[in-house]
């Protein structure tokens, strides 16, 4: 048995959407501590309630990514004076692409216990049910690259690095956004991307498919553009100068596209890398639809 000693900050999880996977720690730390503080108070006194466990709005804090700083003076201020205080963001692991990670980082400089309530989480959950395996039929390493940039230009230069990344990768994405993200994925071609939408609730989806398929996969179901996605973009099985996905080919490809018309680009991109021109030629047509001339 693990005890729960006083000025101790306490970083609980909590379901990304089925209400049953809350841990009986977690339910256990939400009710022995004096205060929690949370990203939406509104939402957490919700989740609460549901537990039979609803708080005096004084036992509730607010910690968003807009006011973490000043709040998290606020919640060390109550752990010097002894008291227990639970962090909880939204949905899943707090300072996981959600806030707490300045909170924990003030803690620790601080001298103050943190003490992890593990639970759900979006990242394991969507690479749980992905089947990602490495080159040798071994279980693969995995590089968590969370939201990518809201901005055009930005969002296919970092999806050109993931090109480069021979590891499996965990990307989260929110509905409003998530067909702009599949168009700049198609520059991946073939690569496999397991997609996860509404993992946990009622309308879950699961589905894997070519990364280049996904922007017609979100078109051929209304509904498919709605809730919250974690994605798994697959390890590359092949990284040598035959496969068509080779950094390198991205990599002068990029290069010359703002210098050269689409063709000639392709052309003196697949010669430099060895990369197959016709699949670089697609490449080319997504970097110049989404940002990238």
């Amino acid at each position: 048995m693990q005890d729960y000693p006083a000025g101790t900050l306490y970083i609980v999880a909590t379901p990304i959407g089925n209400l049953a996977d809350i841990s009986l720690r977690a339910l256990h730390v939400l009710q022995l501590v004096d205060v929690i503080a949370c990203e939406d108070t509104r939402h957490t006194q919700a989740l609460l309630r549901a537990y039979g466990m609803e708080r005096p709005t004084s036992q509730l804090m607010a910690l968003h990514q807009h006011n973490e700083a000043q709040a998290s003076n606020d919640v060390l201020a109550l752990l010097s004076a002894g008291q227990r205080v639970a962090y909880m963001s939204d949905a899943g692991t707090p300072a996981v692409s959600d806030p707490g990670a300045r909170l924990v980082q003030a803690a620790a400089a601080a001298g103050v216990r943190v003490s992890p309530i593990p639970g759900a989480s979006s990242v394991t959950t969507a690479l749980s049910v992905a089947g990602v395996v490495g080159d040798h039929g071994q279980d693969s390493s995995f590089v968590f690259a969370g939201f990518l940039s809201s901005k055009a230009s930005e969002r296919t230069a970092e999806v050109t690095q993931l090109a480069m990344e021979s590891r499996a990768v965990v990307l989260l994405e929110a509905p409003h956004r998530i067909e702009a993200l599949a168009q700049s994925l198609g520059v991946l071609g073939d690569r496999a991307l397991t997609v996860g939408r509404e993992l946990t609730k009622q309308f879950e989806t699961i589905a894997t498919l070519p990364a280049n398929h996904f922007s017609d996969w979100l078109a051929a179901d209304a509904n498919r553009i709605r809730g919250e996605f974690a994605l798994v973009l697959h390890p590359v099985a092949n990284s040598s100068v035959e496969d068509p996905l080779h950094a390198e080919g991205l990599r002068v490809l990029r290069l010359l596209l703002p210098e050269l018309p689409l063709k000639t680009a392709v052309k003196l991109a697949a010669d430099i890398s060895g990369g197959s021109r016709n699949q670089l030629y697609d490449a080319a047509l997504a970097l110049k639809n989404h940002g990238a001339e």
